[in-house]
């Protein structure tokens, strides 16, 4: 008899035949259908595990990241998390889309981070962008600061405008800057302009700049900014209901991204929790 009707026809008779005469007049044995029953057991804990680890992260982890948080428990294989997620279409629904940013050239500068996105040191290397949040009544504009030693956002300005005042309230807001510290960015025209030209100048930071059209080449604020618009919006339009829910939003999903949001290649860490085991 087939492992799952004969679970099935046992359990529907409890209480009115005895498992030892069910098994015996099926000819199954005792220790067989305890075998049976402890492994659907297991597998159903697994399951539901897993679907409540889903669950909490929002639908945004992979297999890998699941099986990391699973392990904390129990012990398990990569490759049974990865069926379970991909049986029960739990798997990571997050697609990153890229864009292009051109811009006009005024304060030109180099690109002296070159795809280097490596990072020996807090504060060393910074990289920065502006995205658009097409949700609400209305366009709204995020302006971000990234610390490349551990993806950390440093500062943020949410604004109406997508105007120098907006870059340069994101630069006021960062935290005090070691000498010859690089601030990576696009030739979009709030970076080439005077104003902030000046602005990093007075703070000595060094400035950097992609290739014209070139978004690889500010590849970790890009991406950045590709999942907080995956991870909320796109995955629940109802955020972007209104400006307030919007502002809301970004401000949640950047202090949950810093402080919770666990990332591969920083150990299974959260940007802040990877800094402060680094420089502990």
């Amino acid at each position: 008899m087939e492992k799952e009707l004969f679970i099935k026809l046992v359990d529907s008779y409890k209480g009115v035949l005895s498992v030892t005469w069910l098994c015996h007049y099926f000819g199954v044995a005792r220790s067989t259908y305890y075998r049976w029953t402890k492994k659907e057991d297991t597998e159903d804990i697994r399951i539901k595990m897993i679907q409540q680890l889903c669950k909490e992260n929002k639908f945004t982890y992979g297999y890998r990241k699941i099986t990391f948080l699973l392990r904390k428990k129990i012990i398990i294989n990569h490759k049974v998390v990865q069926c379970i997620m991909q049986k029960y279409g739990w798997g990571c629904k997050v697609k990153i889309k890229k864009k292009q940013r051109p811009g006009s050239i005024y304060f030109k500068t180099s690109n002296i981070i070159d795809r280097d996105f490596s990072s020996s040191k807090p504060l060393e290397k910074l990289t920065t962008d502006i995205t658009y949040l097409d949700y609400g009544p209305k366009r709204l504009y995020l302006s971000s600061i990234m610390d490349l030693f551990n993806g950390e956002i440093l500062s943020y300005t949410i604004s109406e405008k997508q105007d120098i005042s907006c870059v340069l309230d994101t630069l006021n807001k960062l935290p005090k800057l070691p000498n010859k510290c690089i601030l990576h960015s696009d030739q979009g025209s709030v970076y080439t302009s005077y104003a902030y030209y000046q602005a990093t100048k007075e703070k000595s930071i060094i400035r950097s700049m992609s290739r014209k059209g070139t978004p690889a080449d500010n590849a970790p604020i890009e991406s950045f900014h590709s999942i907080l618009k995956a991870e909320t919006f796109s995955l629940h339009p109802e955020l972007g209901s209104s400006t307030i829910s919007v502002i809301e939003t970004v401000q949640n999903f950047i202090n949950y991204y810093n402080k919770e949001r666990i990332q591969q290649k920083y150990d299974y860490l959260s940007p802040v929790e990877y800094r402060k085991k680094v420089i502990a």
